[in-house]
């Protein structure tokens, strides 16, 4: 499900090489490339990933005349923040960011007892077409960078003054749709030499692209996967998610089983409850039998009902029967907490609302 069926975007913003997006070895080969010192490879990284620095002018023990060529020969992603929204019911902040092009791009901030999560986005929009997220209503623009991905989380820590603990790859787009920069931000995001954050505290999702699922396995990362399920059966699944038109659930449970096979790290699925449609009893029943020869957690998800879409939220009452009926068969299963549900908390909400408002619909 790679770039022969989709195509490949161009990431290159401008034709200069993106200096965030460069790992600590080839930053020193960049750099001595051009007559620098190893040291100063050392002294720039840390600037960027620990320090996080906004800019090369920041970069305070770095002579004039190396900053100034690094402005000349490098792009230096930072995002600039064009609306924050925090909810008055738990705190959660919602972040719209600006990038370099113009596009804007929409992250997360989560505030738990076992610490700071942060949801990002992967791409600006989305061409999966999953029928109830605001994400894909526009389409896919492009891809992120792994400096725009990690610059989101950069940005967050600076303007809340905390450190990120979680990192959630669920916003906007589907991560394994830009599978190689993907790659990148999770090498740069759990580097040593950078903020270092656990793998194990680091989840991705995906709605399906089996062929990637494989591929990240054969990685043998310590992430969580968490596949974006929704529906029970092939037919149910064609209705909410077009990809379920080229992958099977069979498919998706072979990928999940060989994903566990080869990292040991057990799989999440993400299911939406959308009244009346994949709520029943018969859909908890279906789900208990394709759960229970996995390693897997599910956790369910009251969806978040969005203006262009039909789509209700299942009451409280039968989610909680649903939960109940997973929980008897002995499959681990929690409801999700819904965090900014007064802020645009869905994904591609914010993105979408300033979208419109920019094209003077409103």
């Amino acid at each position: 499900m790679g770039d022969r069926l989709y195509g490949k975007l161009d990431d290159n913003l401008d034709g200069r090489v993106d200096i965030k997006s460069l790992s600590f070895e080839e930053l020193k080969e960049e750099l001595a490339a051009r007559g620098e010192k190893a040291f100063r490879a050392t002294q720039m990284y840390e600037w960027m990933h620990v320090k996080l620095a906004r800019s090369f002018e920041e970069m305070t023990n770095l002579s004039k005349s190396l900053r100034a060529g690094c402005e000349e020969r490098y792009t230096y992603t930072s995002l600039v923040p064009v609306n924050v929204q925090e909810s008055k019911i738990d705190g959660t902040k919602k972040f719209l960011f600006g990038l370099a092009d113009g596009n804007v791009v929409e992250s997360v901030w989560m505030k738990y007892q076992h610490g700071n999560s942060v949801c990002i986005s992967s791409q600006v929009g989305c061409r999966m077409g999953c029928s109830f997220c605001a994400s894909t209503l526009d389409g896919l623009e492009r891809n992120l960078t792994p400096s725009e991905m990690l610059d989101q989380i950069y940005a967050i820590t600076r303007l809340t003054g905390e450190r990120v603990s979680n990192v959630v790859v669920m916003g906007t787009g589907e991560p394994m749709d830009n599978y190689d920069n993907l790659l990148k931000f999770l090498k740069l995001l759990t580097d040593e030499h950078g903020l270092h954050i656990s793998q194990r505290n680091v989840t991705v999702s995906t709605c399906g692209l089996v062929p990637r699922m494989r591929q990240l396995a054969q990685e043998h990362l310590q992430i969580t996967l968490a596949l974006s399920l929704h529906a029970t059966t092939d037919e149910k699944r064609r209705r909410l998610m077009p990809i379920a038109n080229r992958y099977s659930i069979e498919e998706l449970m072979d990928a999940c089983a060989y994903y566990f096979e080869q990292t040991g790290r057990r799989i999440t699925f993400e299911y939406s409850l959308v009244g009346g449609v994949n709520d029943r009893e018969e859909d908890a029943r279906e789900l208990i039998e394709l759960a229970r020869p996995l390693c897997c957690h599910v956790n369910l998800i009251p969806v978040n009902p969005i203006k262009e879409r039909d789509y209700v939220q299942s009451d409280k009452e039968c989610i909680i029967r649903f939960k109940n009926k997973l929980e008897k068969n002995k499959i681990a299963v929690t409801i999700r907490r819904e965090m900014g549900r007064d802020i645009d908390g869905a994904c591609g909400q914010l993105r979408r609302r300033h979208m419109t408002r920019e094209a003077g619909q409103v």
